[in-house]
């Protein structure tokens, strides 16, 4: 049956100290709540272990990308992997670093910035790291900076090889001979420098990583410029249901193979800015299901709210149901989903493999949600995942 708990009752319980109530599995959470809402179901070991894994292998920095889930719970997991280090592009995620991690470095990876918002991260918060890939956006930073003690990060458009799901190079990056001019431009007014790329998220190619190295090796050369620093970017991808993905191990192969060919020096500082990676899989969504037509599931989470990424690339995210009265049938068949708000478009597309006789009152649970999903939450329609819960069970996609 539907829950009759209305949300404000059943999140008191849900939402306790940074937004979460510890249960043991996804089960409890549906036995103790019976959410008519959607619930964010936190896995924070698999969180802290993927980001110490992660750190373990790069031979560098990592920094993690805020952007892709700046919840509180997500950052203390990925804190306590061992993650000091942190990609931010806006003042409020600078500061919610900043103020809450004391021995946190945050470092400003956005190439376009406000000059209030380059005055403020600088003398407030003591930001020293500021990507540009601009020579008017560098004359920004000089300006509202001062100039002294920065290092000037120049941001490469690379290459789209069509190996990622999204091409991060086409809103920014210097092409080779406008990136060398910066870096030298930089240099020339005292800066410390440094180069930067990213070849797009979800690459599903590890040698696109020593194709971008390739060209950062002319750029240096070209320029003549000794670099302090070399960001290597995210696009590090995740698993999903309907790609497996190459091994870590792969694309840090490709990197060192990189660093080795363009004869990078060892005192220059190398960075990476993984987000996805490190916590797609450590969060998964509870819906339930509203009401059923036929072969079409109303849900009360969509594309307006946490699952817009499906919406816009090829990504399918592994789902099972959850019943608490009587067994669900073993016979599959393929089910659309319908998101709460009044507007036709929010359906996400294709079709997921759900238990026939799946009914009013059921719940669904959506595995691999942790990336660019809270993150990208509207309050279109008055509906907004908001409640987060932690559990300590293995993740769907783990048990299949």
């Amino acid at each position: 049956m539907p829950s009759t708990k209305t949300g404000a009752e059943a999140r008191k319980g849900a939402n306790g100290a940074r937004g979460k109530q510890r249960f043991d599995d996804v089960v409890s959470v549906v036995r103790a709540l019976e959410p008519s809402y959607p619930v964010y179901c936190l896995r924070p070991e698999l969180l802290t272990q993927t980001a110490k894994r992660f750190a373990s292998m790069f031979p560098g920095t990592v920094l993690y990308a805020v952007k892709c889930n700046p919840h509180p719970a997500v950052l203390d997991a990925i804190y306590r992997g061992g993650i000091r280090h942190f990609d931010t592009a806006s003042l409020p995620e600078i500061a919610q670093i900043c103020d809450t991690y004391p021995d946190a470095h945050a470092y400003f990876m956005h190439p376009v910035k406000a000059r209030a918002v380059i005055r403020m991260t600088h003398s407030a918060y003591g930001i020293r790291h500021f990507v540009i890939d601009h020579e008017d956006e560098l004359h920004k930073v000089l300006e509202e900076t001062g100039g002294q003690d920065i290092v000037v990060i120049v941001r490469l458009k690379t290459e789209d090889t069509g190996d990622s799901l999204y091409n991060l190079a086409s809103k920014f990056g210097a092409l080779p001979d406008e990136a060398a001019a910066l870096l030298r431009t930089a240099s020339e007014h005292g800066c410390k420098t440094g180069l930067a790329f990213h070849i797009g998220s979800q690459c599903r190619e590890p040698k696109v990583y020593r194709q971008a190295l390739a060209l950062v090796g002319s750029v240096i050369a070209k320029a003549g410029v000794e670099i302090e620093c070399l960001d290597v970017g995210g696009g590090f991808p995740a698993n999903y249901a309907n790609a497996v993905v190459p091994p870590l191990e792969s694309y840090m192969a490709e990197i060192r193979s990189g660093l080795k060919d363009i004869g990078l020096k060892p005192t220059v500082s190398l960075f990476a800015e993984p987000g996805r990676a490190l916590v797609a899989a450590g969060c998964s969504l509870l819906t339930q299901v509203q009401l059923r037509k036929g072969e079409r599931l109303y849900i009360n989470d969509g594309i307006y709210g946490s699952l817009s990424e499906m919406m816009q690339v090829d990504i399918r995210m592994p789902v099972r149901l959850i019943r608490l009265e009587g067994e669900a049938s073993q016979r599959l068949r393929p089910f659309s989903l319908n998101g709460p708000t009044c507007d036709s478009l929010d359906v996400i597309p294709g079709t997921f493999e759900l238990p026939e006789d799946v009914r009013e009152g059921d719940w669904i649970e959506i595995d691999q949600v942790g990336a660019y999903s809270n993150a990208l939450a509207t309050h279109f329609n008055g509906f907004y995942p908001e409640t987060f819960v932690e559990v300590h069970d293995a993740p769907p996609a783990a048990e299949t």
